[in-house]
């Protein structure tokens, strides 16, 4: 009897030793096979482009083109692109950033640190047309929360853009890259870091990465 074909799967992150055992433990399951790797967001994308793979596993923060514009363009290819499913790899469980990230059109959310089982788990879940989230996120808060906490929580205040630009504002990344990875002008991205400074009513850089530490969105 001839095996199943294996599903062909890229994965993006700048970290080497992530991007190998994410691969290994792919190739190792023999259900996979790696198109690719890239250490950044248009490598991915090229490979992407190239490879047409079944899933697009790509970093949260990773350079030159955000992951989040990776998968809206996934989104809307309109068969332009072939139908890539994103997955996208982090460390954060706040309900923002896993709200922004399915709703950019990624189909899955995996916690850097899941467990082999939990990554195959959720390379089936999303070919077979599902959305997944680590279950180390809470699903009920994520999706039914408390409405009082939700309206008081100033984060839920800034725009999907707006919240992009501040990530990455507290991970240090600077006003041109932040702009080259958006795709978005200079100019506009000091509007949105104009904004969002006066929507939580923090007035410089150190001030909003003090508030990151705190809600745990980046370590201390």
């Amino acid at each position: 009897m001839q095996a199943p074909e294996r599903r062909s799967v890229i994965v993006a992150d700048e970290l080497a030793l992530l991007r190998d055992g994410i691969a290994a433990l792919c190739e190792l399951s023999g259900r996979y096979r790696v198109a690719g790797s890239a250490t950044d967001g248009e490598q991915a994308w090229k490979l992407i482009e190239t490879h047409k793979p079944d899933v697009a596993l790509v970093d949260l923060q990773v350079s030159r083109l955000h992951s989040l514009e990776i998968a809206k363009r996934l989104a809307g290819s309109s068969g332009r692109t072939p139908a890539t499913r994103c997955v996208v790899l982090a460390m954060r469980t706040d309900r923002k950033t896993v709200l922004e990230v399915l709703r950019a059109g990624a189909q899955g959310y995996l916690l850097k640190t899941s467990t082999s089982t939990q990554l195959l788990d959720c390379l089936e879940q999303v070919l077979d047309g599902g959305i997944y989230v680590s279950p180390a996120v809470d699903l009920q808060s994520l999706f039914s929360p408390d409405r009082r906490a939700a309206s008081e929580d100033p984060l839920g205040r800034l725009s999907a853009r707006e919240y992009q630009v501040f990530t990455l504002l507290v991970e240090g990344v600077r006003a041109k890259e932040i702009a080259a990875r958006l795709e978005l002008s200079p100019k506009t991205v000091d509007t949105y870091r104009s904004n969002l400074m006066k929507k939580l009513d923090i007035h410089d850089i150190p001030g909003l990465v003090k508030f990151a530490i705190q809600r745990r969105l980046i370590p201390a």
